[in-house]
């Protein structure tokens, strides 16, 4: 040590790709089932496959390598399956997008033409996102990568199709679904957003058969009065008793329909009276099914008007329908008014429109008994949320579920294996490979639902249903990392396919991560244009950089304001302790192998106290890291390096270091080094680049790779009198530097010291005078019980000692003061000014939140300065 100095300067871009390379060629990240180490197992939420890395990625990715790869360094048989999502909807969409552009509708094509394009379109754009998580350093086992239509991976889905059919508890029925005109497919309740819009509620006029009375009903959707069945009223609502079981006149279609009591009617909206269609509502579905009133579906599948309505309105879009009949309404006096009024509306997340409620045939998964033991192996804590909050939200959703529609009118997915006889429809056959006389057969067209194949991911992965010693190496697996937003999606259905399929849980803890905004709150988004690249941020930033500093802005269970300026403390941290080590290093001489047996020797207090906090630290830190407290173990790490190390232990070993003793230089250099390279194991889960780079120039000549070193339980031990002692020195030190500071006195000039203190006070700094001497740039010192002020001195307190620091000749003292008066006349004109625009009503009412908390912020740091300058003058 040392063969070669660092660079002056660190180089992300040159080490990230050499060092991933080299794990690589290693065959680090590769787990094997065949091992006898306890398994470490983590499944990664598979992105799209067409997808591309954000900073949601970033952040999760990054927390899912931060466990595997201290797992591996704990000697675990760290296993981390990367893979991706065939999204059938989303891809599906992009093709039919890219068809489009090459003047091909989908509608010309059959399936296998169709899937043709899409597998050519996933092997064009599939894989980038794969190729961006190696950039960001992720650690997964490349070999075992898969995707959700893998042939192995369909062969699970089917299984579990065939499985739950052939318990009884798939069906095919005729419901109301959301459904999405778009993609012209069934939707879940979960992949529709609801938005509030303004919009209108008509007062239609409904005639009585057989009389000169009508009932005026409320409607948002008028366009849908085609398909009404009934009226209903409440029954136990007084205008209306003697209008239940007449009949109603439907306008414009001249339908008979019958006036009804529900319950369900809220007399208080709009008039107590309501249309009921019920192919296009879901309450007013439920009404019809009480009630057995006709069903009539008045759409087509794009959300256009079909033959179920009068002749006039058949092909019209929705939007088209509405004018043109609230038009009729209107000229045949059958619109009573219309007023302004905010609707909930329902829209398909990937199709960007309004959903419609459809009448259609489609496969549904019957829930109730299926969840029980999810719900139980969360209550019991089997498998823990983290944050615990998130069990509330899992609850309310697992214990209020209904039947599940996993069929999709799609053709990019794993298609329904269910086949209907060419001579009779009504005879099926449901296998995983089809019926032997294929020809006599046709198969359903429809997909599964994407969930109804990701739900299986954590077993399907490891080919299940295969008995393999990899399913049973690696299931369950230990920490699922994810969004709260897919909880519903995706974890509770896994808990639900481990406990079917596997009769065990398939993971035992879960990390949900936080929601990213920008600095005024806003989600961060790529349609926004707020989200920025995050291949942009390794290159400005270094990917290591960017990893801790975006863990240092995400505290758990609470939403991330993201900010280049933590990404900015990120690299700033990296340079840091490049430069201390670099310092280090050039500070041990060509082929030095004097390191020194700590534990055989007695060391200085400097030395104690950084062993002390490192011990400390590295306890802290794990005890951080255990509780999924991601960003508080960062910063653990960051105040040790940034401050005990480099700042304070560094400096002192500066001391050492061009002392004339070669062995008190040793036994700093043996000190340094034990830092140096405990903060490079603790550090590389975070920040894997630049920890494996400088473990090279640092490590032990028979030491392994960083990558695969052992983890740091512990450490040599706390002191915690050592670090109250060391903690003295430090506020003498700091105390004396923030007066030179305040004072403009400049760093090269040497000050005096008078100290007033007790003997055993005296003593003490007596014994350490060179480290305080050398740090707070002192001359002289002079201490005692009944030492006297000196002239033009400033003055500090550290505990029960009064420091003197003299400045005489140092400073021009009435110069000083003048700057100062006149740095506070600024200071209070820029304090009215803001206070000005604070009491001003319209500025706070008209001026955005985020102009007002940056004026509120710049209030608080100028009255901060103040009081400094105006202690600094009384001081003076």
């Amino acid at each position: 040590m040392p063969e070669l100095i660092l660079e002056k300067t660190y180089n992300s871009l040159t080490v990230e790709d050499k060092w991933y390379k080299h794990w690589m060629e290693k065959n680090y990240f590769h787990a094997d089932e065949h091992s006898e180490k306890k398994p470490y197992t983590i499944v990664i939420p598979p992105p799209n496959v067409t997808g591309m890395l954000t900073v949601g990625h970033v952040l999760n990715n990054t927390i899912q390598d931060i466990l595997i790869r201290k797992a591996r360094m704990e000697g675990k048989e760290a296993c981390w399956i990367p893979g991706t999502d065939h999204a059938s909807i989303a891809t599906e969409a992009k093709v039919v997008s890219m068809l489009k552009e090459k003047g091909i509708k989908k509608s010309d094509l059959n399936r296998e033409e169709f899937l043709e394009y899409a597998f050519d379109w996933k092997d064009k754009y599939g894989g980038i996102i794969i190729r961006q998580l190696k950039k960001l350093g992720c650690s997964c086992d490349w070999e075992k990568e898969r995707f959700t239509m893998d042939e192995e991976y369909t062969r699970s889905v089917l299984t579990a199709f065939v499985k739950l059919y052939e318990k009884g508890l798939i069906y095919k029925g005729h419901r109301l679904v959301n459904w999405c005109p778009v993609s012209k497919s069934a939707i879940s309740d979960e992949e529709v957003i609801h938005k509030e819009k303004n919009g209108h509620l008509w007062y239609l006029r409904y005639p009585i058969k057989d009389s000169q009375k009508y009932l005026i009903v409320a409607t948002t959707r008028p366009e849908t009065m085609l398909g009404d069945s009934a009226v209903a009223v409440n029954p136990d609502d007084k205008r209306y008793q003697d209008y239940i079981g007449q009949s109603i006149i439907l306008p414009l279609v001249g339908r008979e329909i019958p006036i009804i009591s529900d319950n369900f009617v809220d007399p208080e909206f709009g008039t107590g009276c309501v249309k009921v269609t019920p192919a296009h509502d879901p309450n007013d579905f439920n009404m019809g099914k009480r009630h057995n009133l006709n069903f009539i579906n008045i759409m087509n599948d794009d959300a256009s008007m079909n033959a179920n309505v009068p002749e006039k309105y058949i092909g019209m879009s929705r939007e088209d329908a509405r004018k043109e009949i609230i038009n009729d309404l209107e000229e045949k006096e059958f619109l009573e008014k219309s007023e302004q009024h905010i609707n909930k509306i329902g829209y398909s997340e990937r199709g960007q429109v309004p959903i419609e409620f459809y009448m259609s045939d489609q496969w549904f998964m019957k829930m109730d008994q299926l969840v029980k033991p999810a719900i139980d192996s969360v209550k019991s804590g089997q498998v823990k949320f983290h944050p615990k909050h998130w069990t509330k939200t899992y609850f309310h959703w697992m214990e209020n579920i209904k039947d599940w529609c996993i069929s999709r009118q799609l053709w990019w997915g794993h298609q329904i294996p269910v086949w209907y006889h060419n001579n009779d429809q009504s005879k099926i056959h449901v296998s995983i490979d089809g019926p032997d006389d294929p020809d006599n057969w046709t198969r359903d067209p429809d997909v599964l639902d994407t969930w109804a194949s990701s739900w299986l991911w954590p077993m399907a992965v490891n080919s299940w249903p295969t008995n393999n010693k990899a399913l049973t190496k690696f299931y369950p697996t230990d920490t699922l990392v994810t969004g709260p937003d897919i909880i519903f999606f995706w974890v509770a259905r896994m808990i639900i396919t481990g406990h079917e399929f596997m009769d065990n849980i398939p993971f035992k803890d879960v990390y949900f991560t936080s929601i990213l905004r920008d600095e005024t709150g806003q989600k961060l988004s790529k349609s926004l244009g707020n989200s920025p690249d995050p291949i942009d941020l390794f290159n400005e930033y270094g990917t290591d950089a960017v990893r801790f500093g975006i863990m240092l802005m995400a505290p758990q269970g609470l939403d991330v304001l993201f900010s280049k300026d933590r990404l900015e403390i990120g690299r700033n941290f990296m340079n840091k302790l490049w430069n201390g080590c670099r310092f280090v290093q050039m500070n041990i001489p060509d082929n030095w192998s004097n390191d020194v047996d700590l534990k055989s020797i007695n060391l200085d207090l400097p030395e104690r106290w950084i062993i002390s906090r490192l011990t400390k630290t590295i306890v802290e830190y794990n005890r951080q890291l255990d509780r999924f407290h991601f960003n508080e173990a960062a910063k653990i790490l960051y105040d040790f390096t940034w401050s005990d190390f480099c700042d304070w232990y560094v400096e002192i070993a500066k001391i050492r270091f061009y002392s004339d003793d070669e062995n008190y230089a040793d036994i700093a250099r043996s000190v340094a080094l034990k830092c140096i390279r405990t903060i490079l194991m603790l550090l590389h889960p975070y920040s894997p680049f630049i920890t494996e780079e400088l473990w090279s120039h640092f490590k032990q000549r028979s030491a392994n790779d960083l990558i695969i070193t052992s983890w740091p339980k512990d450490g040599p031990g706390i002191d915690d009198e050592v670090e109250s002692k060391m903690g003295l020195i430090k506020n003498i030190v700091s105390s004396i530097r923030s007066i030179r500071s305040t004072m403009n006195v400049s760093p090269s000039k040497l000050i005096d010291v008078t100290i007033r203190c007790n003997k055993k006070q005296k003593q003490f700094l007596y014994s350490h005078m060179e480290v305080l001497k050398t740090l707070a740039r002192i001359e002289n010192i002079n201490m005692g019980h009944e030492v006297d002020k000196p002239e033009q001195s400033a003055t500090t307190v550290v505990g029960s000692m009064e420091l003197y620091i003299s400045l005489g000749g140092l400073i021009n003292i009435e110069k000083e003061k003048t700057r100062m008066e006149k740095r506070v006349l600024q200071i209070e004109k820029l304090i009215s000014s803001i206070n000005g625009k604070l009491s001003n009503e319209n500025f706070i009412n008209r001026a955005p939140e985020d102009v007002i908390n940056k004026e509120r912020s710049n209030l608080h740091k100028l009255n901060e300065e103040l009081e400094k300058i105006k202690f600094n003058m009384e001081m003076l």
